[in-house]
């Protein structure tokens, strides 16, 4: 149901944009996030976007990344700029989602690889 897309490979300083598209018939979708994991890491929060608007980022991003969304579309966004080779990892989307006459379930997309060479 969320299809993660835009990952690759860019230089130190560069951007990169991430797009997650959630799709499925007459669904309805409250919060969503993107996460992030690095080999050996856990998964982390990047950033999450709710219904309205209201946003929040890890302090590792803040000023450097913007998630938006566009509810017509069911599409969420993750502008990523002035990217370092921390950032490197596999990034994530997640939603909060409910089908038309269903329940609100919690839902991942396959991720999406982005490599910052130094």
């Amino acid at each position: 149901q969320l299809q993660a897309s835009g990952g690759g490979l860019v230089q130190a300083g560069g951007s990169l944009r991430l797009s997650c598209a959630a799709s499925g018939s007459l669904i309805s979708v409250n919060n969503m996030a993107w996460y992030r994991q690095a080999p050996g890491n856990h998964r982390e929060l990047v950033a999450r976007i709710t219904s309205v608007g209201v946003t929040t980022y890890a302090d590792s991003v803040k000023g450097r990344f913007t998630i938006s969304r566009d509810n017509a579309e069911n599409t969420m966004y993750l502008q990523m700029s002035t990217l370092e080779p921390g950032d490197t990892a596999v990034y994530y989307c997640n939603a909060v989602v409910r089908p038309s006459g269903g329940t609100w379930s919690d839902v991942w997309g396959e991720g999406t690889q982005v490599t910052v060479s130094s």
